[in-house]
Order: C-alpha cells, then structure tokens, then sequence
C-alpha cells in the first residue's frame, strides 16, 4: 500500500484543487449578486452557484478520501497537525453552512429559484424590489469569504510546513 502513497497525495490535490476551483465559482456569484437587482438575473446566478456547489462535494469527497487514505499510509495521524488540518477543516465547512445556507436559502425563495423544497417555486410577493437589493447587497459574501480564506490559509500552512 505504500508505494501507492504518491496517488493518494494525488487524488488529495486533485481534490482540493476541484474543491476550490469549483468553490471559487459560487464564490464570485455572491460577490456578483451584491449587484444585482433583477429577480431573472439574481435566479441564473443562484442556479450557477448551486450548480458549482455540487461540484464542489465531489472536490471535498476527493480530498478527504485522497488525503484520510494517504495520512494513514504515510503513518501521518501520528502528528497534530493533520488533526488540526482535519478538525479545521470540518469547522470551517459547519461554520460557513450555518452562515451561507439560511441567506441563500432566503434569497431564493425571494426570487423564486430552485430549491430542495419545491418543484415549481413561485417569487414571494411580498419582497420588494427594495427589500430585495438590501438582501443582496448585504456583507455576507464578505463574511464568508474571511472564514473560508482563513480556514484555507491556515490549513495550507499546516498541510505544507507540518509545524507539529
């Protein structure tokens, strides 16, 4: 299984580099949505991210398979600093769910995009073209961004100087 250890650091690259390009997508929508005012327009970009979304669990599954697989082989669980990689791996993802998933899931009822929810989904009626940029135009992407780059920032720190 050892000499399989290069692929495993492959497949756990690979992966993150996924992980993030898709990411990256749905990232630049939120700060593109800041300004935005048309529902049609809000709705399409909506949909690209959700679509970039899903690319990105297929870059996450990859890179902690690749890199679980590839700690054990190379006797890395051993070293806190991949556990620190892992535990802050999984706060960041708990940390920007709890913080994307209730505004997003908000804004697209406003406008009526797809939903787990619902096959058809109507705008609501009552969010108002005022109400509406004020959602949109709000700090959360900021927000998001600062906990997913510090997140990222500190786990490639970790990953690449394995500091203990």
């Amino acid at each position: 299984m050892a000499e399989f250890y290069p692929w495993w650091v492959y497949l756990h690259v690979f992966g993150a580099f996924a992980f993030v390009f898709a990411h990256g997508a749905s990232a630049i929508v939120a700060f593109r949505l800041r300004g935005a005012r048309d529902v049609a327009e809000v709705r399409t970009l909506l949909d690209l991210s959700q679509v970039s979304i899903g690319v990105m669990y297929i870059g996450l599954l990859l890179l902690l398979v690749g890199g679980i697989v590839a700690g054990l082989v190379g006797d890395h669980f051993s070293r806190g600093w991949i556990w620190a990689s892992l535990v802050l791996l999984i706060v960041t993802i708990v940390a920007m769910y709890m913080l994307a998933t209730p505004y997003y899931g908000r804004l697209r009822e406003a406008v009526g995009a797809r939903t787990g929810d619902a096959d058809t989904p109507v705008p609501d009626p009552s969010m108002s073209a005022q109400d509406l940029a004020a959602l949109v135009g709000g700090s959360r992407p900021f927000l998001l961004a600062a906990v997913g780059l510090a997140g990222f920032v500190v786990i490639l720190w970790l990953m690449i100087l394995k500091p203990f």
